[in-house]
């Protein structure tokens, strides 16, 4: 069972953290930032106000001196355990990246501007990984996929192709680690030749849901689980909401797979839409109610439908580059005659023989012109003449 962050934090006096008693100016910025993760929720609003233009150390000395419009972090701050965290994660394999470190993704900075636009934004405090690959490495080229929990055979199948293709081309897949199309994608994934990434609403040593714990066993053999809650916090509705904000900000778009009209997946499209990525949607059957949100994005939204890996890779690649090359149709010797020569052709009998007459007056042309266009065809071998009159030939017949 899972239990809230505040209930983890244990209780008594507060982790006082000035710079002469920690070592290192890292080190104590380090674990400001830790403590900053368990007292402030993500994407606070009143947080990003009351906190405008200061940084990490200004706001915990503000919170820590009960500074004017802070007391509703006073709870969690008096049982915020910051050392007692990074142990802890230490503990179950999660680590705390922070921004400075070599692992961190620079491009999660654009939910400074998106705050701004947005209700609920935010650059995160730091972010808590468990894994061994390296968290900027397999974020530079990742796409997001998300979806229905509900989702269909269609919708899983899809999601698992999708994203198997785009492993074996070098991308990382990212998703939220929910039943239905998220787990499909993870799973695609795995299958592949990559790395996926799974981004929770809990802490990062926290298996939710329960039934996804093998899955996220195999995730960190190879991927990476990453979260901005500290160990052993438990998710929320809000939470998964602002968690769909670091799926959107740290990759180059979001292919929604299946969701309905109001679902998590398409707030996940607003906020790649917010943060300046390409919003993809793979269509689905008119008459299923999870493929409403996906017809939604591309009718009304302005996402790129998409139907294939190709496709994918064309819209989160520099503009002009990776183009998607269809397969063009077989042509048709047919296809390249004049009109007068189609008109003659389609005057021809398939089995019983006509004469050039009967085929002119059919065609509605001169007989001069009917007999040049008979001839011409003959010579291309689409019709044949026979003692009694001209017949299509074989390979040109009909069935």
């Amino acid at each position: 069972m899972t239990v809230n962050c505040t209930q983890l934090a244990g209780s008594g006096g507060r982790d006082e953290v000035p710079t002469s008693s920690i070592g290192s100016p890292d080190d104590n910025e380090r674990l400001v930032r830790a403590g900053l993760s368990r007292v402030v929720e993500p994407g606070d609003l009143a947080a990003l106000k009351t906190f405008a233009g200061l940084d990490v150390l200004e706001i915990w000395e503000l919170l820590q001196r009960n500074g004017p419009r802070t007391e509703r972090w006073s709870a969690r701050l008096d049982d915020a355990r910051p050392e007692r965290d990074l142990e802890r994660a230490a503990a179950a394999g999660v680590r705390f990246v922070i921004p400075g470190d070599d692992e961190w993704p620079d491009q999660v900075e654009v939910l400074a501007d998106a705050g701004q636009l947005t209700r609920r934004a935010g650059v995160p405090f730091g972010l808590w990984v468990r894994g061994a690959a390296n968290l900027r490495q397999v974020l530079e080229r990742s796409v997001a996929m998300v979806g229905a929990r509900a989702s269909s055979s269609y919708g899983e199948h899809v999601a698992a192709e999708l994203a198997a293709g785009l492993s074996d081309n070098g991308f990382t897949v990212v998703s939220g680690g929910a039943f239905g199309i998220d787990a499909a994608a993870h799973r695609g994934a795995l299958a592949g030749s990559g790395v996926t990434v799974a981004v929770l609403a809990c802490g990062a040593d926290v298996s939710y849901p329960t039934r996804n714990s093998a899955l996220f066993s195999r995730i960190v053999e190879s991927g990476l689980v990453m979260s901005e809650l500290p160990p052993g916090c438990s998710p929320t509705r809000l939470r998964f909401l602002a968690r769909n904000r670091l799926i959107a900000a740290t990759t180059l778009g979001t292919v929604v797979i299946e969701a309905a009209v109001r679902s998590g997946a398409l707030n996940s499209a607003g906020w790649a839409d917010q943060c300046g990525r390409a919003v993809l949607a793979v269509p689905g059957p008119i008459t299923s109610r999870m493929s409403e949100g996906s017809h939604l994005l591309v009718r009304e939204r302005d996402a790129v439908l998409v139907t294939n890996v190709e496709d994918i890779i064309e819209a989160v690649s520099p503009l002009g580059t990776r183009l998607t090359s269809y397969p063009q149709a077989p042509r048709n010797p047919i296809d390249d005659l004049d009109h007068d020569l189609r008109r003659t052709m389609d005057a021809v009998p398939v089995v019983n023989p006509a004469p050039a007459a009967r085929i002119a007056t059919t065609a509605g042309l001169d007989l001069e012109t009917t007999q040049h266009c008979l001839e011409t065809l003959a010579d291309l071998g689409l019709i044949q003449h026979t003692p009694s009159g001209w017949h299509l030939t074989p390979l040109t017949a009909p069935p």
